[in-house]
């Protein structure tokens, strides 16, 4: 066994179809940390998201803290920034994507469960200490959370994101593979 090489790996990269990006976009919601605005933007890179929305105080490229852990990934992910969120859901909404907080809530369930209920599936990251704002969950189809069973309640946003992220790709692909 030996561990592929840089110029292997970029190679094997530009033999993938740039259309593999799955139907997932992603709501960045006053995420403080710039780091981990870069590092979600690597991971959105790996998993295939269409896009990134930047909204309320989250901070956007360019910046030295994301290009730090995002490592070019700010390059190759489509995003844009707008100040109301609200206004980014119900248009997502009215295209048709099914609109998923990663949050704790009454009706929350595991992401190992939830199962896109639609093609397309927007998925909303709030801040950091406070999560989703109460004010935006009437724009929620549904809520996912990740199981704790330490002391601490939650993950660090980008570690969540993930978790969650990869898993949500699987059930997409899963889906398209099924309905052709």
């Amino acid at each position: 066994m030996r561990k592929l090489t840089h110029h292997e790996l970029l190679s094997r990269q530009k033999l993938k179809d740039k259309s593999g990006r799955v139907a997932l976009s992603v709501v960045l919601n006053n995420i403080r940390s710039l780091y981990n605005v870069g590092s979600i933007f690597r991971t959105s890179d790996g998993v295939g998201v269409e896009k990134i929305w930047i909204c309320g105080i989250t901070g956007h490229p360019p910046n030295n803290q994301i290009s730090k852990t995002a490592l070019g990934a700010q390059e190759s992910v489509l995003w844009e920034y707008r100040e109301d969120v609200k206004e980014v859901l119900r248009r997502l909404k009215s295209e048709g994507y099914e609109i998923v907080f990663l949050e704790q809530t009454g009706e929350s369930v595991s992401y190992c469960e939830f199962k896109p209920g639609k093609e397309k599936v927007c998925l909303v990251l709030g801040n950091e200490i406070s999560g989703v704002s109460s004010d935006m969950l009437s724009l929620s189809d549904r809520a996912i959370e990740i199981e704790m069973d330490g002391m601490k309640n939650s993950l660090n946003v980008s570690v969540a994101f993930g978790i969650v992220a990869y898993d949500i790709r699987k059930k997409l692909k899963r889906r398209v593979l099924i309905n052709n």
